[in-house]
């Protein structure tokens, strides 16, 4: 069966944006870069796969990403109504209405995470924000967190949504000099 990855940076403080929804802070370079680009490549929007030379390169986890409304938003302003034109894409939101073919919106989260996991397929990669993550923890079946050695104080939490604790257990660590980690948990099974 596949899984849902929610695969998605971070602060040390737990933000995965700033308050106004910025995420321009977060460097994307040196080694940690090429580790991203050779693991996750199907991770990078469609417009900046030709320019990371990674045009033609295949999927490695995920066919499928789903975002919510927040994380769509930066690249429609940009004019990328299909902006991981590589993978099936499903955007959460009551209110959009898909600018593009390519792009499903759907308003029940859970339902339609069940309904792909069901389905063949690689892996399913949860994009972000923190409310969908929230509204998706029961069904979130491994984290990928690239934490970043930052500390913002407000801003997008990792997870937006009541209190429920819910227990995941690593799995796995990789540290780059920068400071910045990439750990993999996964849901605890008690």
């Amino acid at each position: 069966m596949r899984k849902l990855t929610y695969y998605i940076a971070a602060t040390l403080d737990g933000y995965i944006a700033g308050p106004d929804d910025q995420y321009d802070f977060l460097p994307f370079e040196g080694e940690e870069a090429a580790a991203i680009l050779a693991d996750f490549p199907e991770t990078m929007p469609a417009p900046a796969r030709e320019p990371l030379g990674i045009a033609d390169r295949a999927a490695k986890r995920f066919d499928t990403v789903i975002m919510g409304r927040a994380t769509y938003a930066p690249g429609l302003k940009l004019g990328w109504t299909s902006p991981y034109a590589h993978l099936k894409q499903y955007v959460v939101s009551r209110t959009l209405t898909s600018p593009d073919p390519a792009v499903t919106v759907v308003d029940d989260p859970v339902a339609l995470v069940r309904e792909l996991k069901q389905q063949d397929g690689m892996d399913i990669w949860l994009c972000g924000g923190g409310k969908l993550a929230a509204a998706l923890r029961d069904e979130i079946d491994e984290l990928i967190i690239k934490r970043h050695p930052l500390v913002l104080g407000s801003g997008i939490p990792l997870f937006d949504g009541p209190f429920t604790p819910t227990r995941f257990v690593p799995a796995g660590t990789r540290a780059f000099d920068s400071g910045l980690t990439i750990t993999h948990f996964t849901k605890d099974p008690s």
